[in-house]
């Protein structure tokens, strides 16, 4: 058998036995034809024989990927095909062993935290009235998860006892239980110190008692999903970029506290991330803010 028969039997077997779909079916084809025209260049031969299917061949068709400059999720995307078709010629028994296991795709780019500028922040902040109870608390909301850099689920498990207003800080639960303290800004003080007054006569209108610091119109606690949708609305309202999300905010707090030359340890202990490694995401996010202002600030950039 021929490489090119069996590229054939491979796309029957997806068609028929896996029930791909057209597209996934078209998907390999053409990531599979490629690897295939480069085989016959390389070898310079006109049939492709298995015993030509090496992994050295396919590292090198990996590298040339490479040199073409196609993106790393295409190269991906290429070997995983081609190590599907060495498996199937191995359960045929064209191959005894698959040449493509052992071969490493390139690791896909982490997207860098979309994040807020501090005049966008600024905006958002300004957004709800503060003429009701309700955009009172919003406030008070946007201000602890940008103040305090919490997560949304951190921010609406909050009560009373977490808080202390008086030295600015909050004790917060993050993932796994784990404490830790979180701080509050002047600002945000201010707005909850004008929200506590509302919470407390909306739980007398309703007659309950929670113990939670954030309230729905009913009384009870603010779930993240509410959280979110209060979110949209101001977004709109100060004409900001609509895929913000409220961990968007967390995002900003990062990146604005570095910004500004503060220790990337502090910055890691306020996240309550447990490795230095997560929080370095937000250094690239700042050095490519310093680069994009040099290229366009610096006369031989």
């Amino acid at each position: 058998m021929t490489l090119e028969q069996g590229l054939a039997e491979f796309f029957t077997h997806l068609g028929l036995e896996k029930n791909a779909s057209d597209k996934t079916v078209k998907s390999y084809r053409e990531d599979l034809t490629q690897a295939l025209v480069f085989a016959r260049e390389r070898l310079k031969k006109g049939q492709v024989d298995p015993a030509d299917w090496t992994t050295r061949l396919l590292r090198a068709f990996v590298s040339w990927l490479h040199e073409q400059g196609y993106a790393k999720s295409t190269i991906a995307r290429r070997l995983a095909a081609v190590r599907s078709f060495g498996k199937f010629l191995c359960r045929q028994g064209v191959l005894q062993a698959n040449p493509a296991k052992g071969l490493r795709g390139p690791r896909p780019d982490k997207p860098l935290p979309h994040f807020l500028t501090v005049a966008d922040i600024q905006k958002l902040l300004t957004a709800p009235s503060q003429t009701d109870w309700a955009g009172r608390r919003d406030r008070a909301i946007l201000e602890t998860l940008y103040s305090a850099g919490v997560r949304v689920s951190e921010l609406v498990g909050l009560d009373l006892a977490d808080a202390d207003l008086n030295d600015g800080v909050v004790t917060v639960r993050g993932k796994g239980k784990k404490e830790r303290l979180a701080l509050l800004g002047p600002a945000a003080v201010a707005a909850m110190n004008l929200w506590l007054p509302d919470r407390s006569e909306l739980l007398a209108r309703t007659s309950l008692e929670t113990d939670a610091v954030f309230l729905n119109k009913d009384g009870g606690r603010l779930t993240t999903r509410s959280v979110g949708r209060l979110l949209v609305n101001y977004l709109r309202q100060a004409g900001l970029d609509p895929r913000t999300s409220p961990h968007t905010l967390r995002h900003s707090f990062a990146t604005h506290l570095l910004d500004a030359g503060a220790d990337i340890r502090g910055v890691q202990e306020l996240l309550g991330h447990k490795s230095l490694q997560t929080t370095q995401v937000y250094t690239h996010v700042t050095t490519a803010r310093l680069q994009q202002n040099y290229q366009k600030a610096h006369p031989r950039s």
